[in-house]
Formats: structure tokens, C-alpha cells, sequence
């Protein structure tokens, strides 16, 4: 019921995770990322514990291979799981469980892996990380880029309702949070939209944060 990604920018070492599902609010239970340490998917029957587990693991060193094969020992249930991520290296590791639901698959290259359950077909995750990899720009666009991708490609066996963009950068909390948690016509264009206008302003809410003294003013009535 979800197809997703998991990236690191090779430039700038900022993480993201981009997904989609016919389930809603997708995103809040299952991307999870941390600047200068990695980005996780937690999918299908979702556990939402093995996202921060498998951040806190790559934290104290592991590796995205090493942290996912600690997490397929600690999970619960774990053949029902799939969880996805990327280290602070740009490697990858999957974990698909056998009981993951209808057609699933999985894909990764440096920097960039993917999974799904119940898709259309199998070539789903290969078509996230090819669109991935070809797109251009910062990497909000490029896990935009991804996800259209997928869903070309084929996306889920039915409909998907609900989409999310999550994407960290040296400072505590993240940089982008973008969800639509139900939608009738096409959540991911959704989120595309919401990044066209977030994108332009995402260094000014980092500025507010560190020092608003330096910020740039908010553009509204009275903010003179």
C-alpha cells in the first residue's frame, strides 16, 4: 500500500525521504530522518519504532547495512516489515519481510534506495531510484522527481490518497515537512505544489530559527 524512497544529496549531505500511499497521512508514521546521520522508511504494517531505532543505531556508527540487520533482529514481527535507509556515507540497506503485502519490491543505488508493497508491478522502486538519479536540482525536487516517477511507472495497485516530503539539514529539526494526508485526485502533486512555494522561503524559516534578527521580514500586512 505504499512505495517510497529514502536519499541522501551528494553536494550538500542534506537527507530526504519522499512517499506515497492509498492509506492516509502516510507520511507521519513512516519517514524519519536526522541531520548528519540518515534518512528511514518504516512500511508496511507499519511499525513506527524501527525509523528512530535504525536513526539512533546509524548515530552510534553503524552503518545503513549494519543498522538495518540490528533492526531485523530487535523488530517485532519483523517479516511484516519493510524498512529502508540511507547512512551519512550515502550507503544503503533494505530489509522487504516475506509477508509484506501483494506485490513487493525493492531498489537502491549510492545515496538513493526504494521500496514498495502492493504495487502495480515490480518495476516500481527500480523507476524511484532511476528518477532519482536523473533529476537535477536540490533535492526537494529530485524526491518530487522520484515520486512522479513511481507513480508513472505505475505506482500502487490502486489509487494513492495520502504523500509526504521530509528532508533534514544541520539543524535539529527539519527543514521541510510536507504532507497531504488524504486527497481524492493526487496527493504527490500536492506536496509538488506545496514545495514550489515552500522552496523559495526554506532559508529564511532556518534564519528565524537561528537568529531573527538577521531574518528577512515575513511578507505579510504589518509586518512592516
Amino acid at each position: 500500500m505504499t512505495f517510497s524512497l529514502v536519499a541522501r544529496c551528494i553536494d550538500t549531505g542534506m537527507f530526504g525521504v519522499a512517499i506515497s500511499s492509498s492509506s492516509p497521512a502516510v507520511a507521519a508514521r513512516c519517514s524519519y530522518a536526522r541531520a548528519g546521520v540518515g534518512a528511514v522508511a518504516s512500511q508496511n504494517v507499519t511499525d513506527p519504532t524501527l525509523g528512530p531505532l535504525a536513526l539512533d543505531l546509524m548515530q552510534d556508527g553503524l552503518s545503513a547495512a549494519q543498522a538495518i540487520a540490528e533492526v531485523q533482529k530487535r523488530g517485532r514481527f519483523i517479516e511484516y516489515r519493510q524498512v529502508l535507509a540511507v547512512d551519512r556515507q550515502g550507503a544503503t540497506a533494505i530489509h522487504s519481510g516475506p509477508n509484506s503485502l501483494g506485490i513487493w519490491t525493492q531498489a537502491s543505488a549510492e545515496n538513493v534506495a526504494s521500496g514498495g508493497n502492493l504495487l502495480a508491478n515490480d518495476s516500481v522502486p527500480q523507476a524511484i531510484v532511476d528518477g532519482f538519479q536523473s533529476a537535477t536540482g536540490p533535492i526537494g525536487d529530485r524526491l518530487i522527481a522520484a515520486l512522479r516517477a513511481g507513480l508513472a511507472a505505475g505506482g500502487e495497485a490502486g489509487p494513492v490518497h495520502s504523500a509526504g516530503m521530509l528532508i533534514v539539514d544541520k539543524v535539529a529539526w527539519p527543514v521541510a515537512d510536507l504532507r497531504c494526508d488524504w486527497s481524492e485526485t493526487c496527493p504527490i502533486e500536492n506536496i509538488a505544489t506545496a514545495w514550489d512555494i515552500y522552496k523559495p522561503q526554506l532559508s529564511a524559516y532556518i534564519q528565524r530559527a537561528i537568529d531573527p534578527r538577521e531574518a528577512p521580514s515575513y511578507g505579510v500586512p504589518g509586518d512592516d
